[in-house]
């Protein structure tokens, strides 16, 4: 058994986990605009941002919450348009007049689902059911070179209706990008990879600590000979389970010399600023120079013991 299969009820529960997010009894009423948005941005939210959204306690709250969810994404805010957004409406539609024949919204389907999350294919392959095998209608392969991915699709009942039933490469690196905001024509590396990174906090000194890979950073030579990354970071904090929300912006570079990291793990950064007691999400994104639209991003709970006062 190949590692795909192996990975692949995995990977159906976490798509069947996308189409039923927000959809169990205990989901809050939402107002039309909240649960418009909600149909499908549910689809691309982490777990986090979605117990986050449904658990605000009002319309304005959750106003609030779609504004932040779009501009995290924006890969450059300082146009007009939000590019991502457009993708993803644009995805949606097409989706929902494509596939709107395999049982319900073209975004509930299997294949609409990859569609929102991937965009369109760089390759479809098309095969006929093969003599003896229980498959009774075509085998589709979904090809995606930069994501050196594809994904496998089969008409299983003959009936039109395809389901996933292989994937290769790393599908659930793609779908964490695509959740976090990765812009879908994205054309840095600091972007199209996952870099992973830890955001702890230490209640002695009351300060969040973000912990970057070296490896992960592009380092250039400054002018004293010296490598430097410059990075800007943008952090919010929602506590409470969400219920109130802080955020805050700041820019730190980091200097040192080639032997100094040899020696050096991570790049530890430090923020003084006070969580409270009970849950916290911290969400952190960190871009690159301002000349770059480079960025990445995750999100953290962190639980902060004490009583919330």
């Amino acid at each position: 058994m190949t590692a795909q299969k192996r990975l692949l009820p995995s990977l159906l529960l976490a798509l069947a986990a996308l189409a039923a997010t927000g959809l169990a009894a205990s989901k809050p009423k939402l107002d039309a605009e909240s649960e418009k948005f909600h149909r499908t941005a549910r689809l691309i939210m982490t777990k986090e941002e979605s117990k986050i959204f449904l658990q605000l306690p009002d319309a304005e709250s959750r106003k609030e919450f779609i504004a932040d969810f779009w501009l995290k994404r924006d890969p450059d805010p300082d146009t007009p348009d939000n590019e991502y957004k457009k993708e993803f409406e644009a995805r949606v539609d097409y989706v929902n007049k494509r596939f709107n024949k395999e049982g319900g919204p073209g975004y509930n389907t299997d294949r609409g689902r990859i569609y929102i999350f991937m965009g369109p294919p760089d390759k479809v392959e098309e095969f006929p059911p093969g003599t003896g095998q229980s498959i009774r209608g075509f085998v589709i392969w979904w090809s995606y070179y930069d994501d050196k991915m594809a994904v496998e699709f089969a008409d299983e009942t003959g009936t039109g209706k395809y389901r996933i039933t292989d994937t290769a490469g790393d599908f659930f690196g793609a779908m964490d990008l695509m959740k976090l905001g990765r812009y879908v024509r994205a054309d840095d590396v600091f972007s199209r990879k996952f870099v992973k990174f830890e955001t702890v906090y230490d209640p002695d000194t009351r300060e969040i600590e973000v912990r970057l890979p070296t490896k992960g950073l592009m380092f250039r030579e400054n002018d004293q000979g010296r490598l430097q990354v410059d990075l800007r970071f943008l952090i919010y904090i929602y506590a409470d389970q969400g219920a109130s929300k802080e955020s805050f912006a700041d820019a730190r570079s980091v200097v040192a010399t080639d032997a100094e990291l040899d020696g050096m793990k991570t790049v530890d950064i430090r923020f003084a600023h006070a969580l409270k007691a009970g849950t916290n999400f911290v969400d952190v994104m960190i871009k690159g120079p301002k000349s770059t639209s480079s960025r990445i991003r995750q999100i953290f709970e962190i639980k902060v013991a004490g009583k919330t006062l």
